[in-house]
């Protein structure tokens, strides 16, 4: 997209994940698409063109993922405003109509959370930098985003 236009008017439009990791492969600053999903959910502007994702699924966290709680695992955008807070909203009640009872995700140090306050999720813990995945039981390629400080949101 050349210039972001303010008055852009987003509406929101299935998308199959597919397309949302296309997506996410294209615009997302530090990650790559996750490998699976429960569903996801896009935003398009007033010309249908699709502007921003979110990609929901299982949490990452094996303690968490108890059968009644998924996880945003990635939301992309092409930088139009407020697109993320819309995603964060759907997300939470696609959730619920599926029958989940929490939606959870995490920002890294240095991401504000001000789409998903604005979405009026809260922080419900605040976890360390961790060294990375990679064990000699299970070798991992590093990503990037090892040593980071991470922030836990769950919907409201």
């Amino acid at each position: 997209m050349d210039e972001v236009d303010e008055e852009t008017r987003l509406h929101l439009v299935p998308v199959r994940q597919r397309d949302a990791k296309e997506f996410v492969a294209q615009w997302h600053r530090h990650h790559r698409p996750p490998p699976g999903a429960v569903f996801a959910v896009g935003a398009a502007d007033q010309h249908g063109v699709l502007r921003a994702v979110a990609i929901v699924g299982r949490p990452v966290a094996r303690h968490l993922d108890d059968g009644r709680t998924l996880e945003v695992t990635r939301t992309a955008t092409d930088g139009v405003r407020n697109a993320n807070s819309l995603l964060y909203g759907a997300a939470w009640r696609a959730a619920k109509a599926l029958g989940y009872t929490r939606l959870i995700t995490y920002t890294q140090d240095g991401e504000s959370g001000a789409s998903l306050r604005g979405a009026g999720w809260r922080i419900i813990a605040q976890r360390p930098p961790r060294r990375g995945w990679h064990c000699a039981s299970r070798p991992r390629t590093p990503r990037g985003t090892e040593n980071v400080a991470r922030t836990l949101w769950e919907a409201p």
